[in-house]
């Protein structure tokens, strides 16, 4: 007789869509949308421990070239500009009475995240939706704090 199936330990696992993006301010400049309000992406949270993430502003021009690397640079740039990848270990934790889940960047488009740890909070509400969320300092500010929040729909057709 086949062994009992047992619940999945990781409320996570699976492929999750992206719903919205958004960037709240703490000084008075308005909430922003990095990729827009179509960007799309996908979040994935495996089995055995890894999670890969990838979102991107909605119509994205086909290159000029099969051959990313025989683009212009302004080319290269604007592709970088418009799309957003990391991918590595994660584990979830409860820090301080609040669900977590930290990424541990193994690759990623951008070569500063290689080696981070990528800290969100978790929060789940009635409609299959997960909001990751973080906050940091605005670049080139000792001031501004940003606060991300990454809402996601599990399943197809998000």
């Amino acid at each position: 007789m086949p062994a009992p199936a047992q619940a999945d330990p990781s409320p996570l696992r699976g492929t999750w869509h992206l719903v919205r993006w958004e960037i709240a301010y703490s000084d008075e400049r308005p909430n922003t949308l990095p990729f827009g309000p179509d960007a799309f992406g996908l979040i994935v949270y495996a089995d055995d421990g890894y999670m890969s993430a990838c979102i991107a502003r909605a119509g994205r021009p086909p290159l000029s070239s099969q051959s990313a690397r025989s683009i212009p640079k302004a080319e290269q740039a604007d592709a970088f500009e418009s799309y957003f990848h990391y991918a590595g270990r994660y584990h979830m934790r409860n820090h301080q009475g609040q669900a977590q889940v930290v990424h541990e960047v193994s690759c990623s488009l951008n070569p500063s995240f290689i080696g981070s740890q990528q800290v969100r909070n978790i929060a789940w509400d009635t409609d299959q939706r997960l909001t990751l969320s973080a906050s940091d300092r605005l670049p080139g500010s000792t001031a501004v704090i940003r606060h991300h929040r990454l809402i996601w729909r599990r399943g197809p057709n998000a």
